[in-house]
């Protein structure tokens, strides 16, 4: 047989894998570019770490968790989920909350502490990337629906702006944060822990399924709020945001477990690995969390 042949066939099983119909629709590339316009932001964000430009390298990891909350929800809104589409989801969310946090933290903080600075970004990212590996795993697992407003541990966006805030505090010109590397490094795999973590984190996704009409106008005042706060003054905001989320963290579980009682005692099935798990949703079943497409 002849071997371009054998290769051309193959690449048309591909294709055709990839692509079902010659012809694809405008509006099925659109959340794919919105997934491309945050890794683009992430990798740019580490770019501005290494010219010192730690203000901007900020403002862009933000940026890439805001457009990674619209690129699944695109996809959904289009009826445009795809397979395809959230293993590029995964791989973006890799690099913009696991890679990028992890250099930008240690090219700002870790001065002298360069091996063990490094050994703590480095256990970051792969515990960003081992967090998303699991949401694959348990993409299927079967949940009650309560459970959809928890996420297993620290979510990936909130992972990656978690991490940050010994950034945060030292650019609030409070504390010099950078003169205890240890701390920050000791810190740093705090948060790697909690990301591959069991530890029930609330996600006000059922919160969010629908909003009476009268908060509409309201929750528009406070996001353009937040937003101009992010942008004048991003060290204090991102501060007092991450520490106020932090904070949440024991009330959830708390609440996680007292639900979890109730359910074992009226004879419901426990929490099963991976509830609430980050991720996103693609053709497959898949809980609640960060959307893919």
């Amino acid at each position: 047989m002849d071997p371009e042949a054998s290769d051309d066939g193959l690449d048309g099983r591909n294709r055709r894998t990839l692509f079902r119909h010659s012809r694809i629709p405008v509006k099925a590339l659109l959340p794919n570019m919105f997934t491309l316009l945050s890794l683009c932001a992430g990798l740019t964000a580490i770019r501005m770490a290494i010219e010192f430009k730690y203000e901007a390298a900020l403002l862009l990891i933000i940026a890439a968790a805001l457009i990674d909350g619209i690129d699944g929800r695109l996809a959904r809104a289009l009826k445009v989920q795809s397979r395809f589409g959230a293993e590029l989801d995964s791989l973006a969310d890799t690099v913009n909350f696991g890679v990028a946090p992890a250099l930008i933290l240690y090219i700002w903080g870790f001065g002298n502490l360069q091996a063990f600075g490094w050994v703590a970004s480095m256990v970051f990212a792969c515990c960003m990337g081992l967090r998303l590996a699991r949401f694959n795993a348990a993409i299927d697992t079967e949940k009650p629906k309560w459970m959809s407003n928890y996420f297993t541990g620290i979510p990936a966006p909130a992972g990656a702006m978690t991490v940050l805030l010994p950034l945060y505090l030292n650019g609030t010109g409070l504390i010099r944060v950078t003169e205890y590397p240890a701390l920050i490094a000791i810190y740093v795999l705090a948060i790697a822990f909690m990301l591959v973590s069991t530890i029930p984190t609330w996600s006000g996704k059922l919160l969010g399924e629908r909003v009476s009409r009268d908060y509409v106008l309201p929750i528009f005042a406070g996001v353009a709020l937040v937003l101009g706060l992010l942008w004048s003054y991003p060290y204090q905001t991102a501060s007092v945001l991450t520490l106020c989320y932090l904070a949440l963290v024991p009330f959830s579980y708390r609440r996680f477990r007292a639900k979890l009682s109730r359910d074992v005692g009226l004879g419901s099935a426990g929490a099963a690995p991976g509830y609430g798990d980050v991720g996103h949703s693609s053709t497959l079943s898949v809980p609640q969390g960060e959307t893919k497409h």
